[in-house]
C-alpha cells in the first residue's frame, strides 16, 4: 500500500467488519473512508485486507457493539425484527423477479406479499415516529419496490428507454429515502443512507440481470452479497433508533 494520507493511519479489516460498523467506530463516513482509499473495492473486504482511516473526533479504540457490551431485551428484539423485515425485503423481492422473469402463475400473489413489506415498517416505525412519518417511509418504500417491478418488467421486454426511465426514477427515489431518514433521526445518515441504498439498487438490477440471462449461478452469488447489505441496514437502523429514543431500550 502506497503512504497513506496525512491525518490518517492504517486499519486492518477484521472478521464481522463492514464498512459501516468502521465509520461508525471511528466517527466518520463510509463516503469519507472511499475519499482515503482510491482504487480500493470497499464493497468487499476481506479479513486482513489494510486500508486508511481519518477519524472525524479523533481515534476511538472501541468497537461498535464490542463483545462486553450487554444490550437490553428491548433493544435485542427490535434488532431482530428489523433484520427480519430486511431479509424479507430482500427475499420477496428475489422471488418478485423470478416470477416476472419467468411468467409464473404466483407472479401477483408474490407482488403483493412483497408490497405488505413497507406496511410491515410502518407498524415497526409508528410507535417511535407517529402516524405521519412512519406512513410516509411506508410510500416510499411501496414506490421503491414498484420502480423496481417496472424496471425488471422493461428489461425483460428489451425496452431500453423504459427500463433506462425506471432506473432513474429508482435511484431518485433511494435519495429521497435517505434524506427523509436523514431528516427524522440525527444518528442516521442521509449520506451514509445514499451510499447504502446505492448499492442496495447495483446489486439488485445485477441480480435481475443475472436471472433474465440465465446467468444463475452469479445470480446467487450477488443475492449472498444482497443478503449481508440487507442485514448491514437493518442494523443501522436499530443503531439509529436505539441512540435516539435511549430510554426505550433500558
Amino acid at each position: 500500500m502506497p503512504p497513506y494520507p496525512m491525518g490518517t493511519f492504517l486499519y486492518t479489516i477484521r472478521p464481522g467488519d463492514t464498512l459501516w460498523l468502521i465509520a461508525r467506530r471511528y466517527h466518520t463516513t463510509m463516503s469519507a473512508i472511499a475519499a482515503v482509499n482510491p482504487g480500493v473495492d470497499l464493497n468487499n473486504l476481506y479479513t486482513g485486507q489494510v486500508i486508511c482511516i481519518r477519524p472525524k473526533y479523533g481515534y476511538c479504540p472501541l468497537s461498535f457493539y464490542p463483545a462486553c457490551m450487554e444490550i437490553s431485551k428491548a433493544e435485542a428484539d427490535l434488532k431482530n425484527y428489523l433484520r427480519m423485515l430486511w431479509e424479507q425485503h430482500v427475499v420477496w423481492t428475489r422471488l418478485t423477479i423470478l416470477s416476472i422473469a419467468f411468467d409464473l402463475p404466483d407472479v401477483d400473489l408474490v407482488t403483493n406479499r412483497l408490497l405488505r413489506n413497507p406496511k410491515d415498517f410502518e407498524s415497526a416505525l409508528k410507535p417511535l415516529y407517529g402516524d405521519k412519518i412512519a406512513s410516509r417511509f411506508a410510500d416510499l418504500f411501496r414506490s421503491h419496490l414498484v420502480i423496481a417491478a417496472q424496471l425488471v418488467k422493461a428489461a425483460k421486454a428489451g425496452d431500453n428507454k423504459a427500463a433506462a426511465d425506471a432506473e432513474k426514477s429508482w435511484y431518485a427515489n433511494a435519495d429521497e429515502i435517505a434524506a427523509f431518514l436523514g431528516s427524522i433521526n440525527p444518528y442516521w445518515s442521509e449520506e451514509d443512507w445514499k451510499t447504502m441504498l446505492h448499492e442496495h439498487l447495483a446489486l439488485t438490477k445485477s441480480e435481475a440481470v443475472d436471472i433474465l440471462t440465465k446467468n444463475y449461478e452469479e445470480g446467487i452469488s450477488i443475492f449472498d452479497k444482497i443478503e449481508k447489505q440487507a442485514l448491514e441496514m437493518a442494523d443501522v437502523m436499530t443503531y439509529g433508533i436505539v441512540k435516539q429514543f435511549p430510554n426505550k431500550f433500558i
